[in-house]
């Protein structure tokens, strides 16, 4: 089957890519990467349904949970991760999942992949709920460990997703909505982590960036439920005040003090100069939503 994938043919731009000099093949791979958000463009519908997805699942209480194997399990657990410090949500609303767990991440684990009882088995160790958004990904699109999953994920009523890089994949029948996109033969040859990898890693940053200022995570385009865990961060947060309420430096962490680091209630209160009370309750009215709130 392997022989009918674009992501396993060979590219005839690299044919003789050993005999290349370095710079033309960081050219050539260049050249190629390049293809890629052309090829993520004719997927923009189905990714848009997968967003409303994600949001009805936020609102609903639910989750947004990614689960795959080898890279497309490293790239969404990546996602995953950086969801918590960029929009102050619980490690528990977008989760990532790994065939083989924690271990697999850093070191290849044989054969996981290859056993479609343990996407359903880790998927019931997190307890899966109706409420709950799953988006199988899968470059080649035939992952066993994911096909179960998703089965498992339509049994109990989630949302079901899937993400691959081949054209009529076989994990885009197991999926409410299929994101297939094409990106064709590797620079070397079914190595998936190159083009495949990015365009995944484009499709979840579309995902959850959407989902988020869908849920009130984004006012303009700041960051504004940002958590402040370093120093880097607490400066940002200051700046992002400074930038969406349009006052100093000074003023800016007066606020940010005031609103005990809450970055949304301090631009609300420099914004309607109101007290932090009032801001926080005008906040929870609007559901969050900063603009809602002013």
């Amino acid at each position: 089957m392997l022989e009918n994938l674009s992501t396993e043919k060979r590219n005839n731009n690299t044919m003789k890519m050993d005999e290349m000099s370095v710079l033309e093949i960081l050219e050539t791979m260049n050249q190629e990467d390049r293809l890629v958000p052309k090829a993520i463009e004719t997927e923009l519908a189905n990714i848009e349904k997968a967003v409303q997805k994600a949001i009805r699942s936020f609102k609903a209480g639910g989750r947004l949970i990614y689960i795959g194997a080898g890279t497309s399990g490293r790239l969404g657990i990546l996602d995953a991760v950086e969801c918590v410090p960029t929009f102050g949500v619980s490690s528990e609303q977008v989760v990532g999942i790994i065939a083989g767990g924690t271990e697999a991440i850093k070191t290849a684990i044989e054969g996981v992949e290859d056993n479609p009882e343990l996407g359903m088995e880790d998927l019931k160790a997190i307890s899966l709920k109706a409420d709950d958004t799953i988006v199988g990904i899968a470059a080649s699109g035939r992952t066993p460990y994911v096909i179960g999953a998703l089965q498992y994920a339509k049994q109990i009523g989630a949302e079901t997703i899937a993400i691959s890089c081949n054209k009529g994949a076989e994990v885009s029948g197991y999926a409410d909505t299929a994101i297939e996109i094409e990106t064709g033969a590797e620079v070397l040859t079914g190595s998936t982590r190159l083009k495949a990898g990015t365009a995944q890693k484009l499709v979840l940053n579309m995902i959850s960036t959407a989902a988020m200022i869908g849920i009130g995570k984004v006012y303009g385009n700041l960051m504004v439920d940002v958590q402040a865990t370093n120093a880097k961060l607490i400066e940002r947060s200051k700046r992002i005040i400074m930038d969406a309420a349009q006052v100093d430096y000074e003023t800016a962490q007066r606020y940010y003090s005031e609103a005990d680091g809450h970055v949304k209630t301090a631009i609300v209160m420099s914004l309607l100069d109101c007290t932090k009370e009032q801001a926080v309750e005008k906040l929870e009215i609007a559901g969050g939503f900063v603009r809602k709130a002013l």
